[in-house]
């Protein structure tokens, strides 16, 4: 146990006397430690002479100067990065509650939701964060404690003016609440990706020319489960051109491939629904080819039939490899453009890291 000399200037931290009008901070010169009862005597400076019974509870500290102004903002940074550090950590207890493997439904769907509320400021939303809170603890028990943890000093914060234990407490409170917010905001870009990866950096908005990106077009437009536009599959290419005001991409032969895979499908999907409608089977092939492109390799060559959709007997093209193996799919023939990946349902194509977007 702390031992007290005569004359040694101490700070109380805490009593359990009910009647004292001293509070936590105001400090005194001790006159005396009884080591063996545990009672040290203090005359302090509001006039008050009521010893403290350390066996009973009571607790004070030994008090330090005012520190010097580049110890004080050394202090206030470890208190920034104190507050940083517990504000994350109890971001990632919410989303286990929130957007983790805790909860049911779709977490993708609730991720987004809180990622749009954060992103816009929305106050049903940010009130629903984790925030500091001293609650039930008196202010200068609540904040020797933090300062004590985070600086080391466990007698520092009952040398500090009253403005001084505010803009510390003020530094913890913003640092730990800015970051909950962007801790949450990390997570739910996790949470919300089809890949299981922050895909932020290829929004839409970012994208250049010479820059990764995911496409897709109104084709492939869903409603999702929220009454939002949902993208079944987008695919990432790089973006070389625009053509009036659309994106035309380049793109891997896998994903290529995938792209003759999913007209393939629409195809097959709007021959099913003529085929309900009573739809003759001679006159199936015909409907959909005025309808729908008809794509397909042929060895490297990607062959792109829309005679009958254009009502134009030459209107047939072969799309080649360039010299990377790298296709341009109905690059200035369809409304392609570059789509938020949070969007999607799936992504075909491999995404680059943020520092190679």
């Amino acid at each position: 146990m702390t031992s007290y000399e005569t004359g040694q200037r101490v700070a109380l931290v805490h009593t359990s006397d009910p009647h004292t009008l001293l509070r936590p901070g105001d400090t005194g010169t001790v006159r005396r430690h009884d080591q063996r009862h545990h009672i040290v005597e203090v005359t302090w400076d509001s006039g008050s002479t009521l010893s403290m019974c350390l066996d009973a509870g009571d607790r004070i500290a030994p008090a330090t100067a005012i520190p010097r102004p580049t110890r004080w903002a050394a202090a206030l940074q470890r208190m920034r990065a104190a507050g940083t550090e517990a504000g994350r950590t109890a971001a990632e207890w919410w989303a286990q509650d929130s957007i983790g493997a805790r909860v049911g439904g779709d977490t993708r769907l609730a991720a987004r939701r809180i990622l749009a509320g954060v992103e816009d400021g929305d106050p049903a939303v940010l009130d629903a964060l984790p925030h500091f809170s001293s609650a039930g603890e008196s202010v200068d028990i609540a904040g020797w404690e933090l300062f004590a943890d985070a600086t080391g000093d466990t007698t520092g914060w009952f040398g500090l003016r009253i403005p001084q234990r505010d803009e510390a407490m003020a530094v913890y409170r913003d640092a730990y609440d800015t970051a909950v917010t962007d801790r949450v905001a990390e997570l739910c870009h996790l949470a919300a990706s089809p890949t299981g990866r922050d895909v932020s950096h290829l929004h839409p908005d970012r994208v250049r020319i010479g820059g990764v990106g995911v496409f897709s077009g109104d084709w492939t437009r869903t409603s999702g489960p929220d009454g939002g536009d949902r993208i079944e599959v987008g695919f990432v290419g790089t973006l070389i051109d625009y053509w009036n005001g659309w994106a035309v991409f380049s793109c891997t032969r896998p994903v290529a491939e995938a792209i003759v895979a999913d007209q393939q499908r629409h195809r097959d999907e709007y021959r099913h629904r003529l085929r309900e409608q009573g739809v003759p089977a001679d006159d199936l092939d015909r409907r959909v080819d005025a309808e729908l492109a008809d794509l397909s390799f042929d060895g490297d060559v990607i062959v792109a039939d829309q005679r009958a959709l254009s009502d134009d007997p030459d209107a047939i093209e072969r799309i080649t490899p360039d010299s990377d193996g790298r296709y341009v799919v109905m690059g200035r023939s369809w409304c392609w453009e570059a789509i938020d990946p949070y969007d999607c349902d799936r992504i075909v194509g491999d995404l680059p890291d943020t520092d190679q977007a």
